[in-house]
């Protein structure tokens, strides 16, 4: 009768103590861009497994919701917070935490997917640095889009002014094709070709992608702020890294319009939300914070 009972108790039990004490599931092969993937196989992206239901290139899993070609399997590789193979020094909570009310097309999987293109952004240098440098790059970001609210520009006047038909390519999408778009807010044909000739994209006839796809987007920001010195004399990346502070990527992404006292508002709006976002990640702003 003990032997028989003992043996309910167990098999009762254990169900239950196997369930409390299993493992994470762990993550499958990570996630490529440029792989094609067919129903039923399984990657892995931003600490989750997803399962194709159909023949799928370049749709970044998490982004596109239940009706995507996406099934979210669940978190892996071992159920931590905000677990992410990528290394970035940003989680999505605190990602969620600087951006409140941001456009649902500003995904953190997109951003992630995003930094593969860029493998020197914010992986430079010592721990504070590639902190300094997420938070300068999403601080610029959150002060061109109204906190991650806008994916294109809201002036529809200056649409038309951003075709510079001089250009041998000219503009084949059409004069008013190339307004701001993204979290740096690329404008201007010669931007679309320049970005798109770097990322392996035909964004000067087509500079809809980026309003369309979330990584796309992503690394129009991601190529400006690692490649371009625009009014400024060296690159954003560059001024983080090199220990020139804050204010010399405000000079490079709009220092002819706002630095040198010229809208000093604008430029404190972005210190604001470098602080702020240096608070988020734990680490010191730094010195020269104003341009």
């Amino acid at each position: 009768m003990a032997s028989l009972l003992a043996a309910v108790l167990l098999a009762v039990l254990f169900p239950l103590f196997a369930a409390g004490t299993a493992s994470a599931a762990s993550c499958a092969t990570a996630w490529s861009s440029g792989a094609v993937y067919t129903q039923g196989m399984t990657v892995s992206h931003g600490g989750r497994n997803y399962q194709a239901k159909w023949w799928t290139q370049n749709e970044t899993p998490g982004t596109t919701g239940q009706w995507g070609v996406w099934a979210d399997q669940g978190t892996c590789g071992g159920g931590g917070q905000d677990p992410d193979p990528s290394g970035f020094v940003v989680s999505e909570s605190q990602f969620n935490q600087m951006f409140p009310s941001r456009n649902s097309f500003y995904t953190y999987a997109g951003l992630v997917d995003a930094l593969n293109a860029f493998p020197a952004f914010a992986k430079t240098g010592s721990d504070t640095v590639k902190r300094q440098e997420a938070a300068a790059f999403l601080a610029n970001v959150n002060h061109e889009t109204g906190g991650l609210r806008y994916v294109v520009e809201q002036n529809t006047a200056n649409y038309p002014h951003y075709c510079d038909a001089q250009q041998p390519y000219g503009c084949p999408a059409g004069q008013a094709a190339y307004y701001g778009r993204g979290p740096i807010q690329l404008s201007w044909n010669f931007n679309y070709k320049a970005a798109g000739d770097a990322l392996g994209l035909d964004l000067l006839r087509n500079p809809y992608l980026v309003e369309q796809n979330p990584s796309v987007a992503w690394r129009t920001g991601l190529w400006y702020w690692n490649t371009q010195n625009g009014p400024g004399t060296m690159t954003p990346h560059n001024a983080i890294v090199n220990g020139r502070g804050f204010g010399e990527t405000i000079r490079s992404i709009n220092g002819s319009l706002e630095c040198d006292g010229r809208n000093p508002a604008q430029v404190q709006s972005r210190v604001n939300s470098y602080q702020n976002f240096t608070q988020i990640l734990g680490v010191a702003p730094g010195s020269n914070l104003s341009c």
